[in-house]
């Protein structure tokens, strides 16, 4: 049978419905066209494809089970590696990983891997009501900071193991960036709640609002009889530009923004959490996030929604898929421009602050690209007089964010780099101090869920050597 040459295509909500909505964009694959799906697999002997999955998923045997039409043959093999694949079927950016090592890429289009993945674990929660079976205890006690992707990796890979894991999570809710940062629309709640009750069925405790480095030092965990201490605590510190402006009203992180309506449910009418409902919003940035951000501000109401971006569509992180649904939904492009003023007015009514005022534009400066950087990539050079003010009454600024310093203050030992990362031995995720380990953002700065999860999963099998061996 000859090979399709294009993936089944992915069934969306309209774009002209779904850009006034939160509900999830992409609506999965039905039974048949998974395994029709499946069928383009040339199971190949060398599997380029798992070499390009940072938690090293059986993908070729996964998928052949999908091809035998058993679902839950499938979603076995994958959780055999992955603690959440109904997570990564929908946000991991399989175009640069395992669907860019598909040998069948080469001529056609890669197989729909993480659509695969995604349908496979969204069977399995739709259909499946046994219990986990929960490994002997091993007698060990190990705790993770932080419920994000990393953290709960770790967890779940060492509650399989045996060890009695309890995670501390700074919020009310756990989840981390997968229910703060990630939208409804693109990742719904109800799909990570469900993650993180598989985890807990294993035996993994989890303790909300408890701060480290505030309610309980690391420190004090291994007094308490933790043998080891894995810290994901993610790198929720917003960076700024450090332009004029940046104080007014109307000027969001856009980890603030998100958080307030991903975890505070500031969309819904009666929310005890406020959020502005701005007319014209400027997102500076162009990575996921900034997405993000985007279209969460166009489903709240706002006339228009532009990207500014200082290098050209060519260099723009953000993943295809995202970049084409913004797009589709009326998102504008402003490439080739960097902000350089916030613009604003004063407020006569507010008696505290008469500077604290409200954002009325955004001056932004034209860029031509230059020579490339350190990383490669061609570096924006400002044209100087070409600047303009764009109509903005919110601004949003998606430029990245940093570690919480937080750990590295209340812990004896620990070295941190410029940036505030953890430093850690690459290949285990040990730290500078015995017994203290880390991954994630908190240790590279914000990346991929799949990259934390890959950092967790290393972590976690360090660990249990490390115990092991004492």
């Amino acid at each position: 049978m000859a090979v399709l040459p294009k993936k089944n295509a992915m069934p969306v909500q309209d774009p002209q419905v779904r850009a006034h909505n939160f509900d999830e964009v992409a609506l999965g694959y039905g039974r048949e066209v998974a395994m029709a799906e499946a069928q383009r697999c040339l199971n190949c002997k060398n599997k380029p494809c798992v070499s390009g999955c940072p938690v090293n998923i059986a993908i070729p045997d996964f998928i052949s089970k999908v091809k035998e039409g058993d679902f839950e043959g499938a979603y076995e093999i994958i959780s055999r590696s992955s603690s959440l694949p109904a997570v990564c079927g929908r946000v991991c950016p399989q175009e640069t990983q395992c669907e860019g090592k598909c040998t069948l890429g080469i001529k056609f289009e890669p197989v729909g891997i993480g659509r695969l993945e995604r349908f496979v674990a969204d069977y399995h929660n739709a259909n499946f009501n046994g219990k986990a079976n929960v490994p002997l205890s091993n007698g060990h006690r190990v705790v993770v900071i932080g419920s994000g992707p990393s953290g709960l990796t770790c967890a779940g890979d060492l509650a399989k193991k045996g060890y009695k894991v309890t995670i501390f999570e700074a919020l009310h809710l756990a989840g981390g960036v997968l229910v703060y940062g990630i939208p409804e629309f693109r990742l719904p709640k109800n799909i990570v709640a469900k993650e993180i009750e598989t985890l807990k069925s294993y035996g993994v405790d989890i303790q909300t609002n408890v701060v480290i480095g505030k309610t309980i030092t690391v420190d004090e965990l291994f007094a308490m009889g933790y043998e080891a201490v894995f810290v994901g605590s993610g790198a929720g510190l917003p960076r700024f530009m450090g332009i004029p402006g940046e104080s007014l009203k109307g000027v969001y992180s856009a980890n603030e923004f998100l958080t307030r309506s991903n975890l505070m449910k500031a969309y819904e009418g009666d929310s005890r959490t406020p959020i502005m409902h701005a007319k014209h919003v400027a997102v500076v940035g162009g990575g996921n996030v900034a997405m993000d951000a985007a279209r969460t501000a166009l489903r709240l109401g706002a006339d228009s929604v532009s990207i500014v971006y200082r290098r050209s569509m060519e260099e723009l992180p953000a993943r295809k898929e995202e970049v084409e649904h913004a797009m589709e939904e009326g998102i504008k492009f402003e490439l080739l421009r960097n902000p350089v003023e916030i613009i604003g007015y004063e407020n006569p009514e507010d008696k505290r602050d008469p500077k604290n005022g409200f954002v009325t534009g955004l001056k932004v400066i034209r860029c031509e690209l230059g020579e490339p950087d350190e990383k490669g990539r061609r570096r924006p050079v400002e044209i100087a007089g070409s600047e303009y003010v764009m109509d903005a009454d919110c601004v949003i600024m998606a430029i990245g964010t940093s570690p919480n310093p937080l750990i590295k203050s209340t812990t004896d030992g620990l070295d941190v780099n410029k940036h505030g990362g953890i430093i850690v031995e690459e290949s285990t995720g040990a730290t500078s101090r015995a017994g203290v380990y880390a991954g994630g953002d908190a240790v590279t700065g914000a990346a991929t869920v799949i990259l934390a999860m890959g950092a967790g999963k290393t972590a976690a099998k360090a660990i249990d050597e490390y115990i092991s061996s004492k």
